[in-house]
């Protein structure tokens, strides 16, 4: 194995920023930032900082920004049926999501299984947004509100969903609005205050900031779901439980990087093109998903035809250099892959992840690109061989 590896697996994790692990070790001797002392209102300066950088990533305002523990936590939270609009309650009868969400998403939350629609997508992972507008309209409105929690762009194809489409449809039809904007965050400008979705879910460890962070970014504060935990009145009493002063203050200081780094994703999105068309040139036949669909710059998912996914990242590994076969959503899981299926490539479809980022150099593609033409050689030898 090299010395040196290579990671180009940034839709997993992206690498911690050198900004984020200062502001990391600088709060890890905070106090409490709910004490009232000198001690403590300092603390709650690093974590209001911090909501005020968050909130600028997607130009949205600081008191409409709710720190959880992850990405995860935030779709828990507000995928629930119980919400409230003041001091009244609401009710939401019917959760719409699509069948290529994350599994935090798909799995409905703390909705029952029955009020859950899964909507398909077309063969490059986008909503079929007639089915949508038709389930929305089908809606039994007597019964309670529709909710609506979908990925703005997916972790493993990295196909951007038109949004400001599926808001402008669900608002017609009374829905509120929630979009996963994990994999977005950072590589594709975000507006919430121009209306196309009433909350956000964003994590910190996607744009270089420690794991242990996650937020709810809302357009308003008037609505908002039950709490999911319940306690002291942290968060204005929307999440309780002490904040994690470090990992919060290292997702202000990369959420303040990913704001200049969006100027940069022209070149990102170079790098990612010129490392698809080195795997076009050595495998002419390979399969390139959602290539005719709006993408994040920094994602691409494809499959080497005869190869299985993860005999091709074992290989890859061994080169030293680590990606994906699919996503990583839960420890050790190598799998059939979801999305590929609701796009319509079947049970065992599987494709290789190359996500990049800031970090990533130029010497780093055309090293993945010597490594590929190895693997490919070993495979036509082995072949040769049989």
């Amino acid at each position: 194995m090299p010395d040196e590896r290579i990671y180009l697996d940034y839709n997993a994790t992206a690498p911690l920023l050198p900004e984020a692990r200062r502001a990391v070790v600088d709060a890890l001797e905070a106090a409490n930032p709910s004490s009232v002392h000198a001690e403590g209102r300092a603390a709650r300066k690093i974590i209001e900082d911090a909501r005020r950088a968050v909130a600028t990533l997607v130009n949205g305002r600081p008191e409409h920004v709710v720190f959880t523990s992850s990405a995860t936590e935030a779709a828990a939270m507000l995928l629930s049926p119980d919400w409230t609009m003041g001091r009244a309650p609401l009710r939401f009868a019917r959760l719409y999501v699509s069948q290529t969400d994350h599994p935090c998403i798909l799995s409905g939350g703390r909705f029952p299984e029955k009020d859950v629609q899964r909507i398909g997508v077309d063969s490059d992972g986008r909503l079929d947004l007639d089915a949508f507008q038709q389930a929305l309209e089908e809606h039994d409105a007597t019964q309670g509100l529709p909710l609506v929690a979908l990925h703005l762009a997916n972790n493993e194809t990295g196909v951007v969903q038109d949004f400001e489409v599926i808001g402008r449809l669900a608002k017609a039809a009374g829905a509120v609005v929630i979009l996963d904007a994990v994999q977005a965050s950072g590589r594709v400008p975000l507006d919430i205050s121009t209306g196309y979705a009433d909350f956000l879910i964003l994590s910190s460890h996607k744009i270089g900031g420690p794991k242990g962070a996650g937020a709810v970014v809302g357009a308003g504060d008037l609505m908002m779901p039950l709490p999911l935990i319940r306690g002291g009145g942290q968060e204005r009493s929307h999440r309780a439980g002490t904040e994690s002063v470090p990992a919060i203050a290292g997702f202000g200081a990369a959420a303040r990087e990913a704001v200049a780094g969006l100027m940069r994703m022209e070149e990102i999105a170079g790098m990612r093109d010129r490392l698809e068309e080195c795997v076009k040139k050595l495998v002419p036949d390979a399969i390139i998903y959602g290539a005719n669909a709006p993408r994040l710059p920094n994602t691409s998912f494809f499959a080497i035809p005869g190869m299985k996914a993860e005999t091709a990242q074992i290989a890859f590994d061994l080169e030293g250099i680590a990606l994906s076969a699919g996503s990583a959503c839960s420890s050790g899981k190598v799998g059939p892959s979801h999305v590929l299926k609701a796009m319509g490539f079947g049970e065992e479809a599987g494709a290789l992840r190359v996500s990049i980022g800031l970090q990533t150099r130029g010497e780093e593609i055309d090293a993945f690109a010597a490594a590929l033409e190895r693997i490919v050689a070993r495979r036509k030898e082995k072949i040769a061989a049989a």
